[in-house]
This record gives structure tokens, C-alpha cells and sequence, in this order.
């Protein structure tokens, strides 16, 4: 069984821009059910389907397959659950961590997130300095929940 444990944190400045090397992305979600996520992603010309299971703390379990990225691009367009998920995904190193950083656009224009895997839950890692608050535990922040309550429908003070 594939495990993912992630945290994820809001960003407070644009400190982490400096060598990060970027990627863009269009995902959407078959189902958000809070047991079972099913999602495709097409990132260039790759696509894969991914099955997560619930989430427990910053751990869930995940099932990730390679699909023939013509097929994604279907599944996106007829059967995915609007809006779609599109972004610019940004890796860096911070430390000796690897991080992504999340610039989302359209409907979740805005919003921009920084997460980091880990290989168990209680890994100690160093804090990059333009972290913001941590948002694991918001499940406001799943990206399954972004597509059917996206961020520009947040209610801001």
C-alpha cells in the first residue's frame, strides 16, 4: 500500500521564487468523497489517475498509475468535477528538503501553498523563512475540496 504523508503551509513573501525550477498543471477530481479521492492529473504529457484514502493527521494512503496522457485530457474535460484544478508548481530545495510551492489559478487564483513529504510523521525538517501558517489539518486546503469549494467563494475578513 503507497502512504503519503504531507505538510502543507500557507506562504507569507515570494523568498522562496529564487532558484525554483517550474511546472504546470491541470488536475480535476472524479470523486471528493472524504474516504476516496480519485483524481487525474496531466502535467505536460504525462498523466496519471491517483486513488487517496482518508486522511488521518498528515497521513493517507495513496495508489498513483500512469494513463495515456490523450485519456487524461478526456477525463478532464468530460468527467471531472468543475472547476478544474490549474496551477504552477514550483520544486526547490530548502535546507536538504525538498519542497513544491502550489500558484493557483483560475477560480483559486490567489492562493498559494508549500508542501513538503515526508517519509514519517514525526521527521523533523527546517523551516524555510517565508512559511506561513500551517494549514495540514484545514481540509479547506485539499486540493479536493479547492474544486468544489474554490478560493475565491472564501468568505475573508
Amino acid at each position: 500500500m503507497g502512504i503519503e504523508i504531507e505538510r502543507r503551509f500557507l506562504v507569507k513573501d515570494d523568498r522562496w521564487r529564487s532558484g525554483a525550477t517550474v511546472t504546470r498543471l491541470k488536475q480535476g477530481f472524479l470523486s471528493t468523497d472524504k474516504e476516496r479521492v480519485v483524481r487525474v492529473r496531466l502535467v505536460g504529457e504525462t498523466g496519471t489517475l491517483t486513488i487517496k484514502g482518508p486522511t488521518r493527521g498528515t497521513v493517507k494512503s495513496e495508489f498513483e498509475y500512469p494513463i495515456p496522457p490523450r485519456e487524461a485530457l478526456e477525463l478532464l474535460d468530460t468527467l471531472c468535477l468543475r472547476p478544474l484544478i490549474e496551477k504552477q508548481r514550483y520544486h526547490l530545495i530548502h535546507d536538504t528538503s525538498e519542497w513544491v510551492v502550489d500558484e493557483f489559478e483560475g477560480e483559486n487564483q490567489g492562493l498559494v501553498l508549500a508542501e513538503i513529504e515526508l517519509d514519517r510523521a514525526d521527521q523533523p525538517f527546517a523551516i524555510p523563512p517565508w512559511l506561513g501558517i500551517e494549514v495540514s489539518d484545514d481540509p479547506r486546503y485539499f486540493n479536493s475540496n479547492l474544486a468544489t469549494h474554490p478560493y475565491c467563494q472564501w468568505e475573508r475578513k
